[in-house]
């Protein structure tokens, strides 16, 4: 399911980036100290290419995904055996339920403002040493001038943004959870180290398991992510599972 385009400012900015720093880098960087018919310059131009086409497909998914729905006919079920894992609000401890979209909230659902909805588990230069730095500035123009300006401008702070974003994110993959249950669980911990137990997220299932059901079971997918291989989005594999699956076979 598609979400209706709009416009958006943020993301104009970030396409308009991405487009500067692939023509910059391609027919500016890669075409100068190479050259983009030699055999280095047409291997750097491909590689780089490859990367922003991956860049540009992930950011588009993203975009355009739609990050899913509760059904308007879903009502938890405390007495489903095979669902262990039921959240509850912090204060009252009653099931969550959302008053905005006045139904009950999956776990892992979280009311996103920009979506106006509940949203089902609510969760981016080597060449230059070797060009004669001298005979290079003889060379370069105004223009060429402002494009390594406005690059180094830009390169820097957008790979510190991404260096950060990605580490982090992986962090989360490897432990399967959102952002959100993320600082939900800082607090869980801090309640059940007070209360002298011990706090374990309960959908981490394992790091290679936790990829495989957040990027997919084919490997060789994980460039290119779908959410082909997620259920409906109401239930998850937890780390209760096995447990559940133990005391039943006793």
């Amino acid at each position: 399911m598609k979400r209706r385009p709009s416009f958006s400012l943020p993301v104009t900015v970030v396409v308009l980036v991405i487009v500067f720093i692939y023509f910059s880098t391609i027919f500016v960087f890669v075409d100068r100290w190479f050259g983009l018919m030699s055999s280095p310059g047409v291997m750097n131009a491909v590689v780089f290419t490859a990367v922003a086409v991956m860049c540009i497909f992930n950011y588009s998914a993203a975009i355009i995904t739609d990050p899913g729905r509760v059904p308007s006919t879903y009502l938890p079920d405390i007495e489903d055996a095979d669902n262990p894992i039921h959240e509850i609000k912090r204060k009252g401890g009653d099931l969550r339920y959302c008053q905005k979209c006045s139904h009950y909230k999956p776990p892992r659902a979280h009311h996103c403002r920009v979506c106006k909805r509940c949203v089902l588990r609510m969760v981016l230069l080597v060449g230059s040493l070797t060009v004669d730095p001298q005979k290079d500035d003889q060379q370069i123009g105004g223009f060429f001038r402002s494009i390594y300006v406005i690059s180094g401008l830009l390169l820097l702070p957008v790979s510190m943004a991404l260096s950060v974003l990605l580490g982090w994110h992986i962090y989360l993959i490897l432990q399967n959870k959102t952002t959100i249950e993320y600082h939900e669980g800082v607090r869980a911990m801090w309640l059940a180290e007070k209360g002298g137990d011990l706090y374990k997220h309960p959908y981490n299932i394992g790091g290679f398991e936790n990829l495989t059901a957040i990027l997919g079971p084919n490997i060789l997918c994980w460039l290119f992510p779908t959410s082909r291989h997620i259920d409906v989005g109401l239930r998850f594999p937890t780390a209760y599972d096995n447990l559940s699956t133990r005391a039943a076979s006793k």
